[in-house]
């Protein structure tokens, strides 16, 4: 354990005299541990619960908190103390290993939406989840981002066509009555029908403005930022059993984050002028 001889023969003599207690009752320099080896312990175990609420296995460091203080297991702690916690116990719940079962015939009765279920992390131990899954179909998510307040009007679509883009635009166009709005998006094709939109501004009195991203760089639009969010937080190492569990899902979550909203801090500046000159 690369520790001294004086340290060794320090313990051994506490020990012999106070026994297993003697562990504890080491006199130590400065201010008590504010967080005690248990709750480090049960901080620990609370990211490696085996299967989040509502299908997702990965929980975030917020929900870590917010779960030891619901659970009483510590009165205060930040995000940053939990990290460091998990960090000193080698603990990613966050990263993921695949693997492929083996063929055990218990497994069918255990099935959820991941075809096979998964390990959870340990210490030292990654989380492990089976690569294959059965599929019940897909949904397409429209949103749109405020970027003066952070309100995200959402919708569940079983497609993405043009009537679908239209009708979801026209409850954009009812959120902000009688204000100029700027829209911007990427270079979808649906995004791109200029008749189409031609006809919207024209039963909305000409008051929105579209702007196009660069063509391969949507990511410059911060409706990007959040549903990136909502990958990481709703579908990544995920679960849904139906259709109608991912619209579910995706609903709590776009309801959950207006309750909260806030704009995005926009960190980037661009890039660099580049004038050639040496």
């Amino acid at each position: 354990m690369d520790v001294s001889v004086q340290t060794v023969c320090l313990w051994r003599k506490r020990i012999a005299k106070h026994g297993a207690q003697g562990i504890r009752k080491g006199e130590r320099s400065g201010r008590p541990p504010r967080i005690t080896h248990e709750a480090r312990l049960q901080l620990i175990a609370l990211a490696c619960e085996t299967q989040e609420p509502e299908g997702r296995v990965t929980p975030t460091l917020e929900e870590i908190v917010a779960r030891a203080l619901e659970r009483g297991v510590v009165g205060q702690i930040s995000r940053s103390q939990v990290q460091r916690i998990l960090q000193a116990g080698d603990v990613r719940p966050h990263r993921i290993q695949q693997w492929l079962h083996s063929p055990d015939p218990a497994f069918r009765e255990k099935v959820i939406e991941r075809k096979y279920p998964g390990r959870a992390p340990a210490p030292g131990r990654l989380r492990r989840r089976e690569f294959e899954y059965i599929r019940h179909g897909t949904q397409a998510l429209i949103a749109a981002l405020d970027v003066h307040t952070g309100q995200v009007p959402a919708e569940c679509r079983d497609r993405r066509t043009q009537d679908d883009l239209v009708a979801f635009m026209e409850r954009v166009a009812s959120a902000y009555p009688g204000k100029q709005v700027h829209v911007v998006w990427d270079n979808l094709n649906t995004h791109r029908a200029g008749a189409v939109w031609q006809a919207f501004n024209a039963r909305h009195d000409g008051r929105f403005h579209f702007h196009f991203t660069p063509l391969h760089a949507s990511w410059v639009n911060q409706i990007e930022l959040w549903f990136a969010c909502y990958t990481r937080r709703v579908l990544r190492h995920a679960s849904h059993t139906s259709i109608a569990h991912l619209r579910e899902r995706t609903e709590q979550f776009v309801g959950a984050h207006n309750q909260v909203r806030r704009p995005f801090k926009w960190s980037f500046r661009g890039y660099p002028l580049q004038t050639g000159a040496s």
